[in-house]
């Protein structure tokens, strides 16, 4: 289903994706528990309760020397909109519902792969979640740029092993293990991808009781998502992080989420802009049409914009229908009860 609106008068903002060296060169280090400073005189949330995505290093990382570094996403602006350079410990932030109903939320944020857009103080979106009664962890993934030994396949790791995290604390935090939603964005789409394709792939060898569960979801939302790897379409940024300068045509083919959709992936929501500039639209398509190719329950909302992502609410504070309508398809296949 294609649904085209107008958001451009709903206070969009075009979200570019810088490279790392440009950024890192306006950046303002981080001083306070992952959580930059800022001179503009806005307050520093306190950070979400934290979780380890690894016991100890995580797998792989012998030749991974780089510092992990948190950064301003604007120089100078909200000291909680930061990203993270080099992840070398993922991590997982948890909101709480005041009135949970026993449903769970994962977030993968964007960032081209060079760096995970990711506050650990959260954000609107988790929040909002939350006060829908779910429990809303928020993933900051490895990058493919540093020299992990799984390459590419780095946040598969990652995605996989949190969601098996988050089905084992189900009895602690009263959660139900069937109604796990992974949500992704940009990059963090490539991510949710990943997870709702490769969900059977043992990508990782098993390093305690949490990995003999199950890393498939439930249901997943892939919004203006980097989806493939091949010509003439592919997020020109997400595909440089992930295979390189000159990548063979077997490992786009491996990166390329719309190849290795099984006949029994999740049910899927899928959304993006017209005209975005920074990831063509035609991922959102892919994806969408070999999900529809495996029967797979699903829906593609395109909305009118020129823009790469769109934020929750309006200007006035409403929400905007991507996100209404996402939470609907979720809930209806299987994030409710």
């Amino acid at each position: 289903m294609v649904d085209r609106r107008t958001l451009m008068g709903l206070g969009l903002a075009a979200m570019a994706v810088p490279r790392l060296a440009a950024a890192q060169g306006n950046a303002q280090t981080s001083t306070q528990d992952g959580l930059p400073q800022s001179g503009s005189g806005m307050a520093l949330k306190p950070s979400l309760p934290m979780q380890d995505v690894w016991p100890g290093n995580a797998p792989g990382g012998e030749k991974v020397t780089a510092e992990e570094q948190s950064v301003l996403r604007k120089v100078g602006g909200d000291p909680n909109d930061t990203a993270f350079y080099h992840v070398r410990k993922p991590w997982l932030s948890l909101r709480k519902p005041a009135k949970p109903n026993g449903g769970v939320m994962l977030i993968a944020p964007g960032g081209g792969y060079v760096r995970v857009a990711v506050s650990k103080a959260g954000s609107d979106l988790d929040a909002w979640l939350a006060d829908q009664g779910y429990h809303v962890f928020t993933l900051c993934y490895r990058l493919p740029g540093d020299p992990w030994a799984s390459g590419p396949d780095v946040a598969l790791q990652d995605v996989q092993r949190a969601i098996r995290l988050i089905r084992s604390r189900a009895g602690e935090l009263n959660l139900d293990a069937s109604r796990v939603g992974v949500m992704g964005f940009s990059a963090g789409g490539h991510v949710a991808g990943l997870a709702a394709t490769r969900f059977a792939e043992t990508s990782y060898a098993p390093v305690d009781a949490i990995d003999t569960l199950s890393a498939k979801p439930t249901v997943v939302a892939l919004c203006y998502p980097v989806i493939t790897m091949m010509e003439p379409w592919p997020h020109k940024g997400s595909l440089k992080e992930l295979l390189g300068a000159n990548p063979t045509d077997d490992a786009r083919r491996h990166a390329s989420i719309e190849l290795h959709v099984p006949a029994d992936a999740p049910p899927t929501f899928v959304c993006g802009t017209t005209d975005d500039p920074a990831v063509p639209m035609h991922n959102a398509m892919l994806i969408y049409e070999a999900l529809k190719a495996q029967k797979v329950a699903s829906e593609l909302h395109l909305y009118e914009g020129a823009t790469h992502g769109f934020p929750l609410r309006s200007k006035t504070g409403s929400l905007l229908p991507w996100a209404v309508t996402c939470l609907d398809f979720m809930e209806r296949h299987g994030l409710k009860a």
